[in-house]
């Protein structure tokens, strides 16, 4: 390693904002038919053709696109999951990451450090969920993004565990339903229901096999679950925030299915590391190991009976009610 590895590190924002502008941009599903040349892709963008050309030639340097002479560009391998037709697609993600309210709380970093307080309050003052409420474009980027993601790892779940098991699944935080609709689709035998705050799922309509039930997992949970499901829920959350969403489910008397990445040993596991940081600049959470979320479940009455890792480096935390 060098001071021009660190120097690349220093720098990677750039690579990130570059690509979040191409994904708002559409640029790789213009180009998904083959090469065209920037100043094309300009009109077909309503953007100025000089600056254009300049971002398609600095992601091209790094391998996310491909110039040939005439200033043409087509998609390499590496921008593939930026087209919005593709199974893995991350141009949603892209497309909400870099968003200005967002990069903001990012710029807050060094006030949390210091504090230990949340970025993004300090930031807008109100905290991420508050703001999206009261900002329905932002929400409904960061349903896609979500829902893009779910995408991205149903596969790696539904191979690695049985859901099937269960007659009915509740999905608790579930968003706009993405990863319950791919969860019915693979279970033809099981029904669902999709539980989040009104103004998510107010426009959600998963089929007669899926019932939309709106409030607040701090409240109450939809009754008639087998299972209740947890996915990027409890990482959101500091662990008295996370306990008490628990045990609202522990009323149930169900399994409670906790779907999250495990923090990993020291020197390890960068990307559950980062987004450990990203849990204390946006909502004011953390990223947790496998143990530490035993000790989530123990404090609400759970038992941690399974723990399942996946391809796509999720776990499936299966939590038995522990009789009380």
């Amino acid at each position: 390693m060098s001071a021009a590895d660190l120097r690349q590190l220093v720098n990677s924002y750039q690579v990130s904002q570059a690509v979040h502008v191409a994904a708002v941009l559409g640029l790789a599903d213009l180009v998904a038919g083959g090469p065209r040349t920037s100043d094309d892709l300009a009109a077909a963008t309503d953007t100025n053709a000089d600056a254009l050309y300049r971002l398609l030639r600095a992601l091209a340097s790094v391998g996310v696109f491909r110039e040939s002479d005439g200033k043409r560009f087509e998609l390499a391998e590496l921008g593939r999951p930026l087209r919005s037709d593709v199974a893995d697609s991350l141009a949603d993600w892209a497309a909400f990451v870099g968003r200005r309210y967002y990069r903001d709380a990012w710029s807050s970093l060094l006030d949390s450090v210091r504090t230990g307080e949340n970025a993004f309050r300090l930031t807008h003052g109100v905290g991420v969920w508050e703001y999206r409420a009261e900002h329905p474009d932002e929400a409904a980027a960061f349903d896609r993004a979500m829902a893009a993601n779910s995408r991205v790892i149903v596969g790696s779940l539904l191979a690695a565990y049985d859901f099937g098991r269960y007659g009915t699944i509740v999905d608790v935080g579930g968003g706009n339903g993405a990863l319950l609709a791919a969860l019915l689709e693979a279970n033809p035998g099981s029904r669902g229901i999709l539980f989040d705050q009104p103004h998510v799922v107010e426009r959600v309509d998963l089929g007669e096999r899926c019932d939309i039930v709106a409030g607040s997992f701090f409240e109450s949970v939809p009754e008639g679950g087998d299972s209740y499901l947890l996915k990027w829920i409890l990482h959101d959350w500091e662990d008295p925030e996370a306990i008490a969403i628990l045990r609202t489910i522990r009323r149930r008397g169900a399994p409670v299915l906790i779907i999250e990445r495990d923090l990993g040993p020291p020197n390890e596991a960068p990307e559950a590391k980062l987004s450990d940081l990203n849990m204390l600049v946006a909502p004011g959470g953390r990223e947790r190991t496998v143990a530490e979320f035993a000790l989530l479940l123990a404090a609400a009455d759970y038992e941690l009976v399974a723990d399942i890792p996946t391809a796509s480096g999720m776990h499936v935390l299966e939590g038995a009610p522990i009789p009380v």
